[in-house]
């Protein structure tokens, strides 16, 4: 079935076309297709690929040996571009895909062992919740489809903007492409990301952080009425100071922040009574909702009142011409982003990454990018 689905995608034409280019034997591509299957169905270390192929049927994996593996690992780091270019291709040929809408978002991943200082693996913000690891950043681009069409391997204190901003503007130069619109989480918007989107002419819908907004009380106040979508969700457009705002409420989630809201003023004024204002002050929750002088602590009523407004609400910002609803449903199918990132650190197991060497580390991922494919 893998192997069909490889053939399908023309994985085989792509490699066999760049092998002959480069003279490779045969058995550096049966390692590719060997690796990628692994992941597929019971992901290991390179090593461990060498003692699995043997319970795979397949004579064409009798003659490989653990160098074939390294040798085809230097070998997708190197080609990575020109894969990613011509699979993309292949698909839009096959599927009539259609690369309008483009999704984008990162996540890190850490290494194993003392893999020394280079450029690549540095500590910074990990959404692994290890910050004691040296780690990279990976951003993956998605069609509205779901299927993956590049990756990026960053530096693992790169910030999600940089990130962002870097991804877009090689999507504009690598694909041929006629009008994309870049879809967004509230992670990667801010003025120089806006900025770059302008400068590319690229359309775009981006989630606005709520506190990033000083009109967002206003957004959310606004009179115009709500339109209904499925799943909870109501819509409606704003106009202000020229720029087009589509708020968001989610009526469900709305009763579930109210809930948490309630809980946290009912445990911070218990606290507030005992005089826990250590506990208040380092809490990430509570200190927003105080205000601390010399004397006292005291509840900060203001602010909880504010934070009411925003109870399942989130806003997005576009230059495009869909209809509002379009906007907001294709903001809400960035979901197939973070399965696709749940898919590369459960089933297909990106992570423990063993390989010290940058060049191995970025091949690993291509590796793991083949396999999502």
């Amino acid at each position: 079935v893998f192997r069909r689905l490889w053939e399908n995608l023309g994985l085989h034409k792509i490699l066999s076309g760049l092998f002959n280019e480069r003279e490779l034997s045969i058995d550096v591509q049966e390692a590719i297709f060997c690796m990628v299957l692994n992941r597929l169905t019971e992901p290991t270390s390179k090593l461990g690929v060498s003692d699995w192929k043997d319970s795979v049927y397949r004579p064409e994996f009798e003659s490989l040996k653990l160098h074939h593996f390294y040798k085809a690992i230097d070998f997708l780091d190197e080609n990575k571009e020109s894969i990613e270019e011509q699979l993309f291709f292949h698909q839009t040929n096959l599927f009539t895909q259609q690369l309008d809408l483009v999704f984008f978002d990162t996540t890190s991943t850490y290494v194993e062992g003392d893999a020394g200082a280079f450029d690549l693996l540095e500590y910074g913000h990990s959404k692994d919740h290890r910050p004691d690891r040296l780690q990279v950043m990976i951003g993956i681009l998605m069609s509205r489809d779901g299927i993956p069409i590049a990756h990026h391997v960053f530096p693992g204190n790169t910030p999600d903007t940089d990130a962002f901003i870097e991804a877009v503007s090689d999507l504009k130069k690598r694909f041929t492409i006629q009008r994309v619109i870049v879809v967004g989480d509230r992670g990667m918007m801010g003025k120089r990301t806006l900025e770059l989107l302008e400068e590319l002419e690229l359309q775009y819908i981006l989630g606005v952080r709520m506190r990033n907004i000083k009109a967002g009380p206003e957004l959310a106040a606004s009179p115009e009425p709500y339109t209904f979508l499925k799943d909870n969700l109501k819509v409606k457009e704003v106009l202000h100071q020229e720029k087009r705002y589509i708020v968001c409420l989610n009526e469900e989630e709305a009763k579930r922040d109210r809930l948490v809201r309630e809980q946290i003023e009912m445990k911070l004024r218990s606290k507030l009574e005992h005089g826990s204002i250590k506990d208040l002050i380092g809490h990430s929750e509570y200190k927003k909702y105080i205000n601390v002088t010399a004397e006292a602590a005291t509840m900060n009523t203001d602010k909880l009142k504010q934070a009411a407004v925003f109870d399942g609400l989130y806003i997005l910002q576009t230059n495009t011409e869909l209809p509002t609803e379009e906007v907001a449903t294709a903001y809400r199918d960035l979901w197939q982003i973070e399965r696709a990132f749940r898919n590369l650190k459960s089933t297909l197991d990106v992570r423990p990454v063993y390989h010290w060497k940058e060049r191995r580390i970025s091949g690993h991922i291509m590796l793991c990018f083949l396999a999502l494919v």
